[in-house]
């Protein structure tokens, strides 16, 4: 089962939200900042995909990352950090971000989006 962690504010969430459904891809819907993942779920992609960095994972244009001053941070964080903060914020994950059992993608970009969910 693939999970959409979106928001519905959010425009980039709108348009992937869109493009699973006009391809008939089927998933459960959780509002990232309403319930953010589990900081358990976190950990667990944040090792398996640390090849993609930390970065990857972060909304690097949200205004909370620029707060935080999580720039200059980010460098020396550890994978622990990055998802305890991101379990007690969910506008600082990059959105949206879809989850199955062996796939992950944060952001929308259409071509990462059919090699990984058709």
């Amino acid at each position: 089962m693939i999970t959409f962690y979106g928001y519905k504010r959010c425009s980039t969430s709108k348009k992937a939200e869109k493009w699973l459904d006009d391809h008939g891809v089927s998933y459960y819907f959780q509002d990232l900042v309403e319930t953010p993942p589990a900081k358990s779920d976190l950990l667990t992609w944040l090792t398996k995909y640390q090849d993609r960095g930390l970065r990857y994972f972060f909304n690097t244009s949200g205004q909370h990352y620029r707060e935080l001053g999580l720039k200059d941070q980010i460098k020396d964080m550890t994978i622990e950090e990055a998802a305890n903060l991101m379990s007690k914020d969910g506008k600082l994950i990059k959105r949206p971000l879809v989850v199955s059992e062996d796939k992950l993608t944060c952001g929308f970009k259409e071509d990462v989006y059919e090699e990984t969910w058709l």
